[in-house]
């Protein structure tokens, strides 16, 4: 973490590539775009095999529109080659492997060089700074460790920055809190549903959210919304900021927000360069419209990933704090849209509604059955502790604002199982 400035824009601490001009920044993209084209189709035999089907080689990009012509990656594409028939480097090579949890099929496995890991430590830290984390900070990290990449991930960004780490993983909320309490965190790393596990947790245990010694919660690995963020922000009092990342690309890290604007996530160009696709056609959208996010890796050496598809919905938007791109906030993803009766619902939208009811957590589950020929959807919320909450103000709102007709059941606090890493959204019974 060399070569900090102060911008003279926002007073913050950047790297001098984060305040770059657009077109240094393009010109560096491009380098290492056709770097990166001609490492994979050189080493990897999926993408030599599917750029000669696509009639495309790596001295065809001569511009970063030119990689519009170049095929998509699919998740599919990274089981199909099942565990290491997408690495570009010899296995001697390989510093580290994660992968997925593989709960849908085979796991897709990642793998680092050590120049991959030293870059991935880099764009955390630079996250974690962003953020408002500095040197000297001690950093409570609660994702989970082991083949998933958040715990590691923000381990090593949080080392590299110069913060103290406490590694305490998932679960045993209980004891999550005990330490906090005990070991003082400037900063939590978490998933924002197992967040407020651990906020309900301090409040079954009376001690005051506002009280601790935290000052920045960077949460991640999940959809939330403005309203999460602002019940999370006022239970806890301090700057809940979002960062963005999947194992595919790199991990936590790809895009974090910026504590001093908080209006999208900033998109690390000089290493995952962004495109905004239409999911139906795969067209290239322009800026400002919304579609799937797709990444390419800019210098990723064990792993090149050429236009992965993300299945996340987002759109792109001229830079603030940074003069690198922002990502809107997470929408949903193609594969979590649940379509009810001819309308497309996410369980974003659900949560929105749920917190303008008073008395209503945001501890919910939206269950999917078919108990004739017409979907049926069933909004399973709990109420808050000492609250007394009907369903029949978040039905009016769904119907209201989604146009669809929903069943609403009220649940007593603690009533759903709580995740200790990603919330499961939705239940399909069908």
């Amino acid at each position: 973490m060399t070569g900090l400035t102060t911008s003279p824009v926002t007073g913050a601490l950047t790297e001098s590539i984060e305040t770059a001009s657009r077109d240094e920044l393009r010109a560096l993209q491009l380098a290492r775009l056709q770097w990166t084209l001609q490492h994979a189709y050189g080493n990897v035999p999926l993408y030599r095999r599917k750029f000669d089907e696509a009639g495309v080689r790596p001295e065809d990009c001569r511009s970063l529109d030119d990689l519009a012509r170049f095929p998509f990656t699919t998740k599919q594409d990274l089981r199909e080659t099942y565990p290491y028939g997408m690495f570009a480097v010899p296995r001697e090579r390989i510093a580290r492997i994660h992968a997925s949890s593989g709960t849908t099929g085979r796991p897709t496995v990642v793998g680092y060089t050590q120049g991959d890991l030293d870059m991935w430590a880099n764009v955390v830290a630079r996250s974690i700074r962003a953020a408002g984390g500095r040197p000297g900070d001690r950093v409570h990290v609660a994702y989970g460790y082991g083949l998933f990449t958040g715990g590691l991930g923000a381990h090593y960004g949080a080392e590299r920055l110069g913060c103290t780490v406490i590694p305490v993983s998932g679960g045993m909320t209980e004891r999550q809190v005990r330490l906090i309490a005990d070991f003082e965190p400037d900063i939590i790393m978490v998933t924002p549903s197992y967040m407020l596990t651990i906020v309900d947790e301090m409040e079954r245990q009376g001690l005051d959210p506002r009280g601790t010694t935290l000052r920045v919660g960077i949460f991640g690995a999940e959809p939330w919304t403005e309203d999460m963020r602002a019940e999370m922000e006022g239970r806890l009092g301090l700057d809940a900021v979002d960062i963005y990342g999947l194992s595919e690309v790199i991990g936590p890290g790809v895009a974090a927000e910026c504590v001093e604007t908080k209006d999208g996530l900033h998109v690390w160009e000089d290493h995952f360069y962004p495109e905004i696709i239409d999911p139906a056609d795969g067209s290239v959208c322009a800026d400002g419209t919304e579609g799937e996010l797709v990444f390419t890796s800019l210098t990723k050496e064990a792993m090149p990933i050429i236009r992965y598809r993300t299945r996340d919905l987002s759109r792109l938007l001229p830079g603030t704090a940074r003069t690198m791109r922002r990502m809107q906030r997470i929408t949903g993803r193609t594969d979590d849209m649940m379509i009810v009766r001819g309308v497309n619902v996410f369980p974003t939208q659900i949560e929105e509604l749920i917190l303008r009811v008073p008395g209503l957590a945001p501890h919910y589950q939206c269950v999917l059955t078919r108990p004739g020929r017409m979907d049926e959807l069933t909004v399973r919320v709990e109420a808050r502790p000492g609250a007394t909450a009907e369903g029949r103000e978040l039905a009016a709102l769904i119907k209201e604002n989604i146009g669809v007709t929903a069943a609403v059941e009220v649940l007593p606090p603690d009533a759903l199982e709580r995740s200790i890493g990603k919330a499961k959204r939705i239940v399909d019974n069908r």
